[in-house]
């Protein structure tokens, strides 16, 4: 009997993305079969060796795979310790299937700046409340993935100011409550991943964490005014208290609950 796989298998709360998907295989040998999105597959152990298109490749750590829907593929272990894998189904909303004929002819892109912004986007998918992060990432990704199959996206033609700072009012005015890329993109008739690169232009930071400053700065002003520590974590916009409680320390170097500890006597002069 063969060791049983480590999986874990989940759909976010991430427009365009149809599943996240993480494994280690031992022995496991895929069949020829094809999907419906497009599979982009990072290694981080291992490698993997597949056939597609009656051609066979391999991927490793440093390698960004991208497979296109509809397109039968094998796949298994190029080594015998196995591999370890994190895949990401994309539907075609993020890549257009009429590019699936220039992916069969190269599915492998060596690109480390790739490769590392796909692991940044699988770190952001597996913590809730992140999904303004995860999709600021998705749309660098799909940005790059088209770069890559010869097709630059019409939005990035024209820098817009205008947008950038269309978009900071948009965050502003909703910034605890919430606001998604493409919600933004539809109000300011634009697409949503120029909203990304025009934001990052203009401020210097994506706007994930523009919200993620604003929703500090709030909960800052509610501990000192005496709110207990959970109560600030929803009325600030965060997920949950572990949520805030990891941004909170990250952005002002120290836990809530101490920073409100601080806050309750006057400092001597």
């Amino acid at each position: 009997m063969g060791a049983r796989p480590d999986i874990t298998a989940w759909r976010p709360h991430v427009e365009g993305i149809d599943e996240v998907f993480h494994a280690h295989f031992a022995d496991h040998t895929y069949p020829m079969h094809t999907h419906d999105a497009w599979t982009l597959l990072i290694v981080d152990e291992g490698m993997v060796r597949y056939d597609l298109d009656h051609h066979e490749h391999g991927s490793a750590g440093s390698e960004v795979t991208l497979l296109p829907p509809h397109i039968p593929h094998n796949g298994g272990a190029a080594t015998p310790e196995g591999f370890r894998k994190r895949v990401l189904y994309l539907n075609t909303t993020q890549l257009g299937a009429d590019l699936a004929g220039r992916a069969v002819a190269r599915p492998v892109l060596r690109d480390p700046l790739l490769r590392h912004r796909v692991h940044q986007l699988h770190l952001a998918l597996q913590h809730p409340g992140e999904e303004l992060e995860a999709q600021s990432r998705l749309a660098l990704v799909s940005e790059r993935l088209a770069g890559h199959l010869g097709e630059e996206p019409a939005a990035f033609k024209v820098a817009d100011r205008r947008v950038a700072y269309a978009l900071r009012d948009l965050l502003d005015e909703r910034f605890v409550e919430g606001l998604t890329l493409r919600e933004a993109a539809e109000r300011l008739h634009t697409h949503h991943t120029h909203l990304v690169r025009a934001f990052g232009r203009e401020f210097g930071i994506a706007p994930h964490q523009y919200v993620t400053g604003r929703r500090v700065d709030l909960a800052r002003r509610l501990l000192l005014g005496g709110m207990r520590v959970p109560e600030v974590a929803v009325s600030a916009g965060f997920y949950d208290q572990p949520h805030f409680s990891r941004h909170f320390k990250r952005v002002v170097g120290t836990s809530p609950g101490h920073y409100a500890r601080t806050g309750r006597g006057v400092p001597s002069i």
